[in-house]
């Protein structure tokens, strides 16, 4: 009994949390990202709001602003768009 109840609680809580967040039931995350757990080898980072400034580096283009460019220490670089 006291499991069916603590169901019943999790799924009420859920359902509220839909609501209050305007979650509608029927709709799916189309846009949805997947960030790899891969960190790339980046020396610096720019961006085009701080011009040619050399930023502390982000692991990969998932943790980095969207178009700022990771400059790897191999020479070459990752647009992050």
């Amino acid at each position: 009994m006291a499991r069916s109840n603590a169901c019943c609680l999790a799924l009420l809580l859920l359902c509220g949390e839909c609501i209050s967040t305007g979650m509608n039931p029927g709709m799916t995350l189309v846009n949805a990202v997947v960030c790899p757990l891969v960190c790339l080898d980046v020396d610096y980072m720019t961006c085009p709001s701080t011009g040619d400034k050399h930023l502390s580096h982000k692991c990969n283009c998932c943790l980095a602003p969207k178009g700022c460019t990771l400059h790897l220490t191999d020479g070459t670089s990752v647009h992050c768009s």
